[in-house]
C-alpha cells in the first residue's frame, strides 16, 4: 500500500518544474521571473541570470569560495559611506564603468567622449566668472590656465554653456578626503562667453591612488595591481538643447596614461600641458612658471541631464 501511494506521488511529481541538475536551474528561474510587468526590468534580469548562472558554471566555485564572493559584496556596502563609494570604487577598478561609459558616449559625429563621473564628484560646486582661480589654499603646485570653446557638433559656438570642473590637489587628494582643503576647494562652474569660451585657473593636479583602505584595495593587492590613477580634470559640459557631456581631460604623460586603474584613458581626452618659463600668464599677473591647457569640447544635441552625486 505505501509503495503504491509512493509511485502515485512520483508519478505527479514528474509533472512539476522542480530541479534535477545543475542545468535545470536557470530556466525554472527565468520562468519565475517571467511575469515582470516592466519590459526592460524582465529583459535585463534574464539576462543577469543567464550570466551570472553561465558564469558559476563555468569557474565551479566551491562552497567556501561562493560564501567569500557574497561576503566581498557586502562588505562594498559596509564601506560605502558619506566620504567613500566602495561600489562605485568596484565598478571602476573591474573596467565595468569605463564600458559602460564608452557603450554609451560614442564619439559619433565628432562629439566629445565621455568619462567616468568618478566617486568624488559632489553638487554646488562654486560658482566663478571666467579667468577666476578655483584655489581657495595655498597650494605649492604649478599654477595652470586651461581654456578651451565649447561648439555644438555642427561647430556652431555655445555662449553660455556650463563648464563645471573638480580635481585633485598638488597631493593627489580631493577636498573631500583631505580635512586641510577648504570646503569645495578645487571645483568650480563657469558659464562660457559670447563666442562659447571658457578659461580658468587653477594649480597642476597630481595622480594619485583609489581609496585602498576597503575590500577593493584588498582585491588589488591580490591582483598585483597599483591603485593609481594619472593626473586630469574633471569636466562636465552642458548647454540646453544639448547633451550633457561628463568628461575628463589628462596630462600627457605617459606611461601613466597606460596604467589607469579604472581605465578611464580615452585617446582622445588627452589634453597637451604646455609648459612656460618665461613671461606672464596668459590672463592677470601671474609671472611664469606655469602650464597651460587648452581643451575644446563637442557636444551633440539632446536633451540635458545632471549626474548624480556619487557621496556628499
Amino acid at each position: 500500500m505505501e509503495t503504491a501511494v509512493h509511485d502515485k506521488t512520483s508519478r505527479a511529481d514528474e509533472a512539476l518544474a522542480l530541479i534535477e541538475d545543475e542545468f535545470s536551474v536557470t530556466p525554472i528561474v527565468e520562468a519565475a521571473m517571467a511575469g515582470t510587468s516592466d519590459p526592460r526590468l524582465r529583459f535585463v534580469m534574464a539576462s543577469l541570470v543567464r550570466h551570472l548562472h553561465d558564469f558559476l558554471r563555468e569557474v565551479r566555485p566551491t562552497d567556501e569560495e561562493f560564501e567569500r564572493g557574497l561576503e566581498f559584496v557586502a562588505a562594498l556596502g559596509h564601506a560605502t559611506h558619506a566620504t567613500n563609494n566602495e561600489v562605485v570604487l568596484a565598478a571602476d577598478v573591474l573596467g565595468l564603468s569605463t564600458l559602460v561609459t564608452v557603450m554609451n558616449n560614442s564619439t559619433r559625429d565628432g562629439r566629445t567622449p565621455g568619462a567616468l563621473l568618478g566617486p568624488f564628484y559632489r553638487a554646488n560646486a562654486p560658482a566663478y566668472d571666467c579667468g577666476d582661480c578655483v584655489v581657495q589654499d595655498d597650494a605649492p603646485g604649478l599654477p595652470l590656465f586651461v581654456s578651451g570653446t565649447v561648439r555644438a557638433t555642427d561647430g556652431t559656438p555655445l555662449a553660455g554653456a556650463l563648464v563645471e570642473v573638480w580635481q585633485a590637489s598638488p597631493v593627489g587628494l580631493y577636498d573631500n578626503q583631505d580635512p586641510s582643503q577648504p570646503d569645495r576647494n578645487l571645483r568650480g562652474r563657469f558659464h562660457t562667453d559670447a563666442h562659447g569660451r571658457y578659461h580658468f585657473r587653477t594649480v597642476r593636479p597630481a595622480g594619485y591612488p583609489v581609496p585602498t583602505g576597503g575590500p577593493v584595495g584588498t582585491l588589488l593587492a591580490a591582483q598585483q595591481r597599483h591603485p593609481y590613477r594619472p593626473a586630469h580634470i574633471h569636466f562636465i559640459v552642458a548647454a540646453p538643447g544639448y547633451r550633457t557631456l561628463v568628461t575628463q581631460v589628462f596630462a600627457d604623460e605617459a606611461p601613466a596614461l597606460e596604467g589607469d586603474v579604472t581605465f578611464g584613458v580615452h585617446r582622445q581626452l588627452v589634453g597637451r600641458l604646455d609648459h612656460v618659463e618665461q613671461g606672464r600668464s596668459p590672463w592677470g599677473e601671474l609671472p611664469a612658471p606655469y602650464d597651460t591647457l587648452d581643451f575644446d569640447f563637442a557636444l551633440e544635441p539632446g536633451t540635458p541631464t545632471f549626474p548624480k552625486p556619487p557621496i556628499d
